[in-house]
This record gives structure tokens, C-alpha cells and sequence, in this order.
């Protein structure tokens, strides 16, 4: 089963293109904001870039566990882990997408880019795509009819550990 629910994340994470990045300011507050995904690798890390001098920076300087929120639709995904400036020109050559150049108008030799990447330690999923959300919907107006709380299959909801 944790390698059906692992696998299950996995194929999530990579359906999304956008993310909203939260990290915790120095007075303490939460912050978000949307990031293009710039690469999910096989360990799972999430990789966006950013702008040395954004604000984002110091916050992960100062406290760089983060959380990473994906939805789309009827699926979902929630990612906690530590968040890290990676300054790799030949990684930041190898990823490197032209859309990027509307942030960066320098392109790659933009000396402000930089890779921004969170280290995962959990995920967790709600998908109620396809038959799923029909199932879902079904119990839901039973629970609403009956007074209850509907039931919720394992295959909708997970937390999988990725470390």
C-alpha cells in the first residue's frame, strides 16, 4: 500500500504546473504565493526559481521550512519540507524554460535567477477525480440525507512519507 500511495502522489505531482509556495515571514506570519514549477525529480523535490532579491529569499534564509499547495480541480496536494537557494548555473542551463525570461529578461545569464528548491519530508493527497468523485458525491448525499459524515475511501486521502 505505501508504494501504491507513493506512487499515487507522484502522479499528481507531476500533473501540476503551478504551485503556491507558503513560507513564514520574519515577523512570524505565513506568506504565500504562486510559482511555476520548474522541475519535480525523482526524489520527489520540488523546483521552482526565483529572483535572488525577492523577498521569498529571506524568509527561507530565516526559516526554511515551507509548504508547497497544488490544486486543480477535484485533486489536491499539500507537500512539508525545507526549502534551499541553489545557485547552479549548469542546473539552472539544464532546466531552463524561454517562458521564464518574461521574470528574468536576461535569460539564463540573468545574474538575479536563482533555483529555489524544497526538499519534500511528507505529501499529502485528496483526489476525487474521475470515479472517485462520483463515489464521493454518492456518500456525501447519503451522509447530507442521513446525518452523518460521509466515508472516505483510502484511495481519495493519503499522507505518504518522503524521506
Amino acid at each position: 500500500m505505501v508504494a501504491d500511495t507513493r506512487q499515487t502522489l507522484e502522479k499528481l505531482l507531476h500533473s501540476f504546473s503551478t504551485a503556491m509556495l507558503v513560507t513564514r515571514s520574519v515577523d512570524g506570519t505565513l506568506r504565500s504565493r504562486p510559482m511555476a514549477i520548474a522541475r519535480v525529480d525523482q526524489t520527489d523535490d520540488v523546483w521552482f526559481v526565483t529572483d535572488i532579491e525577492s523577498g521569498k529569499v529571506d524568509e527561507i534564509d530565516s526559516d526554511p521550512v515551507v509548504n508547497v499547495a497544488l490544486q486543480n480541480g477535484s485533486q489536491y496536494v499539500s507537500l512539508s519540507g525545507t526549502a534551499a537557494i541553489i545557485q547552479d548555473r549548469m542546473l539552472l542551463e539544464e532546466m531552463w524554460q524561454e517562458a521564464w525570461r518574461v521574470w528574468f529578461p536576461k535569460g539564463k545569464d540573468d545574474p538575479n535567477i536563482s533555483l529555489l528548491r524544497v526538499r519534500t519530508i511528507e505529501g499529502e493527497y485528496w483526489d476525487n477525480s474521475g470515479q472517485q468523485g462520483l463515489k464521493y458525491l454518492f456518500e456525501a448525499g447519503k451522509a447530507y440525507l442521513t446525518g452523518t459524515r460521509p466515508a472516505i475511501d483510502e484511495d481519495v486521502h493519503q499522507k505518504v512519507d518522503l524521506r
